[in-house]
């Protein structure tokens, strides 16, 4: 048995051999070139076909695909996540992401208008309460995007459940946020508020909330939350990820689902009236990924007017920063179907005279 001495002694000797051993320090490998500052990234941007069918489908009944992209960058190692995307006041694409950080480019169309690449990439943190980059996931996973009509964002969050305003400068930038209303109820750890969009129709300051089990609740940053009709999933397996209201009243409700045995699923719903009674809730349209179709896990939705003027679609996948899944960006362009001739008039019966 070696005494307390004896392993003193070993543990020098081997503290000193070890010393002896080390390699001489490298010196610091510099970058080739000088490395810019700032939040601009590059982007490499892949087209992706509306399924793996040859040849692909050209639409989805009265849906249009318009090009879709996988998104990445050279840059950092960052831009993965990306739970919900919006349009700007300057018509720039906004998401965030579920370690906070905040995503702008702005679209590449082709000369026929479809989605083929983005540019000007941006990356930054989001700011928290004392203008400081939220750090760690539990104060920092963003999941919903809303930009109200004076250009200020909201920004919900799970795990530390809140939603945040960030209000819009003169000069375009934001400034630290604030809190606001939110539903007064308990939401699970990972499975919060997703689905936000500003809905003006309501008042200049109305925004409706959705959590993933289907819950929908119109708030105002000026009166509390009140409940609507939850706009229920297809079935237990899917979740309502993401809001966009478009044509006045109206929203397009997005959906996602997971199984082991078909994968990722997506389901787009034009929702007529989401304030209505559930007996007078209405689809216009339902557009569902699945199959053989190009999909990964959907949680983003963003409207806008293509260039022939139909309802234009795109939908944002978050990649988990998994390497079987993709940031994907898909468009899709929608025209409503026309309107059901008038009905002919009834024949009238021939006036007896007497």
């Amino acid at each position: 048995m070696i005494g307390l001495r004896g392993l003193l002694v070993l543990g020098l000797a081997s503290a000193v051999l070890g010393q002896c051993a080390k390699a001489p320090p490298q010196p610091a490998v510099l970058p080739i070139a000088p490395v810019k500052v700032g939040p601009e990234i590059g982007l490499a941007t892949t087209p992706v076909p509306l399924s793996s069918a040859n040849p692909p489908p050209v639409s989805i009944g009265r849906f249009v695909y318009a090009g879709g992209i996988a998104i990445s960058s050279p840059d950092t190692q960052r831009l993965h996540g990306l739970s919900d995307l919006k349009f700007g006041p300057d018509g720039g694409l906004v998401a965030i992401g579920d370690d906070g950080d905040l995503f702008e480019a702005r679209l590449k169309l082709d000369e026929a208008g479809r989605l083929v690449g983005l540019t000007d990439g941006k990356l930054s943190p989001l700011k928290g309460l004392d203008g400081q980059p939220l750090q760690g996931k539990e104060k920092a996973d963003a999941e919903g995007l809303a930009i109200l009509p004076n250009g200020d964002r909201l920004v919900s969050f799970e795990r530390d459940h809140r939603i945040w305003l960030y209000p819009r400068q003169a000069d375009g930038t934001y400034g630290t946020p604030r809190a606001v209303n939110k539903p007064s109820t308990t939401f699970p750890d990972n499975e919060g508020m997703e689905a936000l969009t500003a809905y003006p129709i309501a008042g200049p300051d109305a925004y409706l909330v959705g959590g993933e089990e289907g819950e929908v609740w119109l708030c105002r940053l000026s009166a509390p939350c009140v409940g609507l009709t939850p706009q229920s999933p297809p079935d237990f397996t899917w979740g309502l990820t993401s809001f966009a209201a478009f044509e006045g009243q109206s929203v397009a409700s997005l959906f996602r689902a997971y199984d082991p045995i078909r994968g990722w699923r997506g389901q787009v719903r034009f929702v007529i009236d989401p304030r209505a009674p559930a007996a007078r809730q209405y689809l216009a349209a339902t557009l569902t990924l699945d199959g053989a179709m190009t999909r990964d896990n959907f949680e983003g939705i963003a409207l806008s007017k293509s260039p022939s003027g139909a309802t234009r679609i795109y939908i944002l996948s978050d990649d988990n920063d998994a390497p079987t899944e993709r940031t994907l960006l898909m468009a899709f362009d929608w025209t409503a179907p026309p309107p059901p001739p008038p009905a002919p008039p009834k024949p009238t019966k021939p006036v007896r005279r007497r």
